[in-house]
């Protein structure tokens, strides 16, 4: 049992680790194009499935801020001039 326990968390260190890396990867400047985009969408898909299996808080904290990176940016809408103000998603 030792064993299983030392090997959980060895996973949830790379989980942590490949998050970082996602994380990094997920800056507008690098995914322009659309198959740089995709290939993101399926890494924190990927990273999702894998992090909703882990107990570690800090897994489940970048696996959010990583599904967070996929959800598109809203945009500052005017209507004659005047700004109307942003929806806030709860």
């Amino acid at each position: 049992m030792n064993n299983l326990g030392k090997i959980d968390v060895a996973l949830d260190e790379m989980l942590v680790n490949l998050a970082g890396i996602l994380l990094r990867l997920a800056k507008p400047d690098l995914t322009r194009t659309p198959q740089a985009r995709r290939a993101l969408v399926q890494s924190v898909n990927q990273y999702s499935v894998c992090a909703s299996r882990s107990s570690d808080p800090r897994v489940q904290e970048l696996k959010t801020k990583l599904e967070e990176t996929l959800k598109p940016d809203l945009r500052v809408v005017a209507r004659d001039g005047a700004e109307v103000p942003r929806a806030t998603v709860q």
